[in-house]
């Protein structure tokens, strides 16, 4: 990739950044809700850790911290509710971006980050900083951990933005694609781990849900925050993030250039 391209695409996630920061008052009911279900989950997993000390190697502090950081993550993994592609789909606008003399993958992976980036100052650490107040978390120890988390978190916002598109891509085959994605939300919040960790699963079913792609959005940010993860173990999760985000971002790539033959096709 050239340095135009790259100018390119570091301006295109600059301008969405400077975008979200219009919608103060959206994102500050959104901080909000994120905070009182981070207090609800949170009271819950105390009380469930009340009668034992540790769950599936989880304490009650892990767990408590687990909840916010949860909560911290929905806008920056953005697991539902993006519909973007799609809706450029369905009002025909998508032509004019397929016909710009750039990647058009590339152009809402750009796009994507911004959006990450405005969420990770402006609801993650905020979210955190409340649930510091009212919980007390357990934060990473050392800057080698913070290093680790960040790579994680990238990584799970390529996973997630790869999967959210190609879900949005369905709309060139199909009118119902909003279904789809709602559909596919669903089965999303239950495998990455998002309602309750995936360590918390049966023996028979955490091994499966842990190798698929999901557990990449939010499970394995959540462990190397929490230092679950050290060593080979670490290596092991973060390569296996990198291979969803690789697999996803080419499969991505083949339904774009499918996609784009059905629009000559059908539009000459």
């Amino acid at each position: 990739m050239d340095r135009t391209a790259l100018r390119l695409y570091f301006e295109l996630a600059k301008r969405q950044f400077q975008r979200q920061l219009a919608f103060r008052t959206a994102n500050l009911a959104g901080l909000v809700t994120n905070a009182f279900f981070g207090y609800i989950r949170a009271t819950v997993f105390i009380v469930a850790f009340r009668s034992q000390g540790t769950i599936a190697g989880y304490s009650a502090a892990d767990a408590v911290t687990y909840a916010w950081v949860t909560q911290a993550l929905i806008m920056v993994v953005h697991l539902w509710g993006w519909y973007e592609v799609e809706r450029t789909i369905r009002t025909g606008d998508v032509v004019s971006d397929l016909s710009k003399p750039f990647s058009y993958l590339g152009f809402w992976l750009a796009k994507d980050a911004g959006r990450a980036a405005y969420f990770v100052l402006f609801r993650g650490l905020p979210v955190l900083a409340l649930g510091q107040v009212m919980f007390g978390l357990r934060w990473p120890s050392s800057p080698l951990v913070w290093v680790a988390f960040a790579a994680s978190l990238t990584l799970a916002v390529v996973v997630s933005f790869a999967w959210r598109f190609l879900l949005n891509l369905t709309a060139f085959w199909t009118t119902d694609a909003r279904g789809i994605n709602q559909l596919a939300a669903a089965v999303v919040l239950f495998l990455s781990g998002f309602v309750m960790p995936i360590r918390l699963f049966p023996d028979w079913l955490r091994g499966a849900v842990l190798a698929l792609p999901f557990a990449g959005m939010t499970q394995i940010p959540c462990d190397v925050f929490l230092e679950r993860l050290d060593g080979a173990d670490l290596a092991g999760a973060l390569g296996l993030q990198a291979f969803w985000a690789v697999a996803f971002l080419l499969a991505a790539q083949v339904v774009v250039v499918l996609a784009t033959r059905r629009v000559v096709t059908q539009g000459g």
